[in-house]
C-alpha cells in the first residue's frame, strides 16, 4: 500500500513536473515573442527617426548653401550699389564744376561785353 501510494506520488509529481515544464516552455516563447515584437515596433520608430535626421540634414545643408550663394549674391549687389553711388557722386562733382565753369563763363562774357562797349564809346 505504501509502496503504491508513492509510485502514485511520483506519477503524479512527474505528470505536474511535465506540466510545468510544458507550461515554463510555453512562457519563455511567449516571453521572446513579445520582445521581438517590441524590438520591431521600436526599430521602426527608430528608423522613421533616422530617416528624418538624414532628410533634415540634407534640408540644412541645402539651406546653408543657399544662405551662402544669397550671401555672395548680397556682397555683389552692395558692390553694385556702392560703384551707383560712386558714379552719382562724380556726376554730381562734374555738374557742380559745369556750373562753377557756366558762371564763371558768364562772368568773364559780362566784363568782356562791359570792355567792348566801353572800347566802343
Amino acid at each position: 500500500m505504501l509502496s503504491s501510494m508513492l509510485k502514485h506520488h511520483q506519477e503524479e509529481m512527474k505528470g505536474r513536473n511535465e506540466t510545468q515544464e510544458k507550461l515554463k516552455k510555453e512562457a519563455v516563447q511567449a516571453a521572446n515573442e513579445l520582445t521581438q515584437n517590441l524590438v520591431e515596433h521600436l526599430n521602426i520608430n527608430v528608423a522613421t527617426a533616422y530617416l528624418n535626421q538624414k532628410r533634415l540634414d540634407a534640408e540644412a545643408k541645402n539651406l546653408n548653401v543657399a544662405a551662402n550663394n544669397f550671401a555672395k549674391q548680397t556682397q555683389q549687389w552692395l558692390a553694385l550699389i556702392d560703384n551707383f553711388s560712386s558714379a552719382l557722386k562724380e556726376l554730381g562733382d562734374v555738374e557742380n564744376w559745369s556750373k562753377t565753369i557756366e558762371k564763371d563763363m558768364n562772368s568773364i562774357t559780362a566784363a568782356l561785353e562791359i570792355a567792348y562797349k566801353i572800347e566802343r564809346e
